[in-house]
């Protein structure tokens, strides 16, 4: 017969931690008399092996509890113990937690949810890890395009890769919600570049617009009213410079007028140069087709440019790369404090 009252008696008085785990294993452990008793139910008629088995459950509950309960106590004794040992010294005066600074790209990032949310745009998300159609083949590269080289492009496998514009995100809208829509993307984007203007890795933001009578007269007002608000300024010379991108037709890159001095960018009428911004154009007819939207109905605007760009001539940061070292002295020159940073509030709504 099993005596319980002397198994709850050696768990009470284990007055460690390491006493209570010998009690444990005496008590519950394979060489213990409740594991013996276990196993001897297997012999036992039916009506017989269920009452002892009820039994030996009962023990073996009150056992666990009693381990359960008394080891509570001893950690707390132990913990105590320390405390006592190594006081704190809590009249010691408090200096304060050190501030931390907002990212200027996280700055910029937040920037530019409050413009585009005041135009209507709505926010889409796609994945960092893309397929090729997404990425080049909807978007009107052809297979011997160089962006699809494995020097310019981080390939996983044949037809997998990092995303290399946030244009895929477009291509996902569209085939997902149709026309119209009005959205802009941002994201990491990956390319195999490294010197002061380039990384590895950087963030872009797109806008896509696609309606009825979208027109290249609504495409420069948008740029313009962004560039006014982006670079706090009520005049922004801008000329739209004929280019050639796959995915836009007409496709031009958007010059404004500045003047750089002494690293700060001021941009107006007076400017003495001409600065490539960010490439946009119309829609290419065929990227409409390659998501189910018909040409015939439909046209529409898409524009892109490198966060890190803006920031770097809105905020005078010379060199890309120092963005995402993590230098601490460097955030607490460049960084922004979050009593200074505006609130975006009103922001973009999901798509």
């Amino acid at each position: 017969m099993i005596d319980k009252n002397k198994l709850l008696a050696a768990i009470e008085a284990a007055g460690t931690l390491k006493d209570l785990e010998a009690a444990r294993v005496a008590a519950l452990g394979k060489s213990s008399e409740l594991a013996a008793a276990l196993k001897t139910l297997g012999a036992m008629p039916e009506v017989e092996r269920k009452a002892r088995g009820a039994e030996l459950n009962v023990i073996r509950e009150a056992v666990e509890a009693a381990i359960e309960a008394r080891k509570s106590s001893l950690e707390s004794v132990e913990i105590n113990a320390k405390l006592a040992a190594n006081p704190a010294d809590v009249s010691l005066s408090y200096e304060g937690a050190r501030r931390g600074k907002i990212h200027p790209l996280s700055q910029v990032q937040d920037e530019l949810v409050q413009i585009f949310g005041r135009m209507g745009f709505k926010m889409a998300e796609g994945p960092d890890i893309e397929d090729d159609w997404h990425n080049f083949g909807a978007l009107n590269f052809t297979p011997e395009h160089p962006a699809r080289d494995s020097q310019a492009t981080f390939f996983i496998d044949a037809d997998h890769l990092l995303r290399t514009q946030t244009s895929d995100v477009q291509i996902r809208a569209m085939e997902e919600n149709g026309a119209p829509i009005k959205i802009i993307t941002m994201g990491r984007v990956y390319r195999c570049d490294w010197d002061a203007t380039h990384c590895p890795m950087f963030h872009q933001i797109e806008g896509l617009y696609i309606g009825e009578k979208v027109s290249m007269a609504n495409l420069k007002g948008c740029l313009e009213d962004f560039l006014k608000a982006f670079f706090e300024t009520d005049d922004v010379p801008m000329k739209l410079r004929p280019h050639y991108f796959p995915f836009t037709e007409p496709s031009v890159e958007v010059d404004i007028r500045c003047t750089i001095e002494n690293g700060e960018l001021k941009i107006g009428p007076n400017g003495k140069r001409w600065l490539e911004i960010l490439g946009a154009g119309m829609v290419h007819p065929q990227v409409l087709r390659n998501v189910g939207v018909d040409p015939e109905k439909y046209q529409g605007f898409a524009f892109g440019t490198g966060i890190e760009r803006l920031a770097m001539l809105k905020y005078g940061i010379p060199d890309m790369r120092k963005m995402f070292e993590g230098d601490a002295r460097w955030l607490s020159y460049y960084g922004f404090d979050a009593g200074d940073v505006p609130t975006l509030a009103a922001g973009l709504s999901r798509r």
